[in-house]
């Protein structure tokens, strides 16, 4: 599997949360179509299936993550 960048991880990060806040404060179909755009994008550069298991395996891809560091899966 391709590994994304980092810094492309963190943008596409970035994204997702900005769009989650502003589909919190509008829900407009431009905002939740690219919120799922972005949401696949993850899903592919991370080799995962759902948003939520996209984001905890980008998280642990950025610099300083701890591998060993599996605090993000226990909710």
């Amino acid at each position: 599997m391709l590994m994304a960048h980092p810094a492309v991880l963190t943008n596409l990060i970035e994204q997702y949360e900005t769009l989650r806040i502003l589909h919190a404060e509008d829900g407009s179909p431009e905002v939740r179509q690219r919120m799922d755009d972005v949401a696949y994008t993850l899903c592919v550069a991370t080799g995962t299936r759902d948003i939520d298991a996209a984001l905890i395996a980008a998280r642990h891809r950025l610099p300083g993550a701890r591998p060993q560091d599996d605090s993000l899966l226990t909710a």
